[in-house]
């Protein structure tokens, strides 16, 4: 996706608050990854596979070891989502 520099700082500013806890290989992962590349959105990709601490904090915080997630923080507020859909549906209407 193709925005003004000043729109795309907004969503770079935005999509500080974002970080993806997901495996590489993971077909859901994948089609996620292509729809954050796709809005052309900068979110931290946590590989909860292979490193130990992003695997914890999906566990502790999210509340299970599923991927993908996606972190959502919003000033205090976290939320953590579930499920491939809900995450692209989530990512098009908020940067589509």
């Amino acid at each position: 996706m193709t925005r003004t520099a000043e729109e795309q700082a907004l969503v770079n500013q935005a999509g500080e608050g974002l970080s993806l806890y997901q495996f590489q290989s993971c077909p859901f992962c994948v089609k996620v990854r292509r729809q954050i590349h796709k809005l052309n959105v900068p979110i931290e990709l946590r590989d909860a596979k292979n490193n130990e601490q992003f695997r914890n904090e999906l566990a502790e915080n999210g509340g299970r070891i599923k991927v993908p997630c996606l972190r959502i923080q919003e000033n205090d507020d976290v939320q953590w989502m579930y499920e491939s859909n809900d995450i692209n549906a989530y990512l098009q209407q908020r940067f589509g």
